[in-house]
């Protein structure tokens, strides 16, 4: 059920809100895309976990627990209530449970944050977007669909295209070959860095720092 009422309220207030309110009223949400499950586990699609348990590690956020078919942690990080999140409802219903928990926690759209593969970046690029359409990945597709919003902040990860005439919906759910797998602490070091911008300076001035051609710190 689409709580439109809610984001009316936060965009017709956001302005009068104090730094104390918005605390009180939810923080900031972090969701990570992927699959539940040991299988999928080092699968391209499950790059959005991956990316929230380095997060997760980074702030120093491990008290996990399960609320609306999801795995969640809360914690502070620079006095900023942080609640990470990773949809356990499979890919394409991962908005169920993230429009569940931003009612829950009253969550601003403002103040969410999705992490998600992409098929049309370079493998281990990323790109900050302040909103917009899915662009085909049905985890944001239904995240968007649940809302009744686009705009919330994306961070894109890119796993680029699948080789000769092999089907996205395979290449998606394998995992990361070698050499790519070695460069995933430099992509999830890049990633935690553009959230922790996003987070102090607004989603415009991350993507002034972070959407370069060459933005992984290697």
């Amino acid at each position: 059920m689409v709580d439109h009422k809610l984001f009316d309220f936060f965009r017709k207030n956001k302005q009068q809100l104090s730094k104390s309110d918005e605390e009180q009223m939810g923080g900031f949400m972090i969701v990570g895309l992927g699959n539940p499950g040991k299988d999928y586990q080092k699968n391209r699609h499950n790059v959005g976990f991956m990316a929230i348990d380095k997060i997760a590690h980074e702030f120093g956020i491990e008290n996990k627990k399960v609320k609306s078919k999801a795995i969640i942690m809360e914690g502070k990080k620079d006095n900023k209530k942080i609640i990470l999140v990773k949809p356990q409802t499979f890919m394409n219903l991962s908005g169920s449970a993230v429009a569940s928990l931003v009612r829950f926690f009253k969550i601003s759209p403002e103040n969410l944050i999705v992490i998600h593969d992409d098929l049309d970046l370079p493998p281990l690029s990323i790109r900050l977007r302040p909103g917009g359409g899915a662009g085909g990945q049905k985890g944001v597709a239904s995240i968007i669909q649940n809302l009744g919003t686009q705009q919330f902040n994306r961070v894109r990860i890119g796993i680029g295209r699948p080789p000769g005439r092999m089907d996205a919906a395979d290449y998606v759910l394998q995992n990361f070959p070698k050499q790519e797998e070695k460069e995933l602490p430099f992509l999830f070091d890049t990633i935690t860095k553009a959230v922790e911008s996003i987070l102090e300076s607004g989603i415009e001035i991350a993507m002034n720092k972070f959407n370069g051609e060459n933005n992984i710190d290697r």
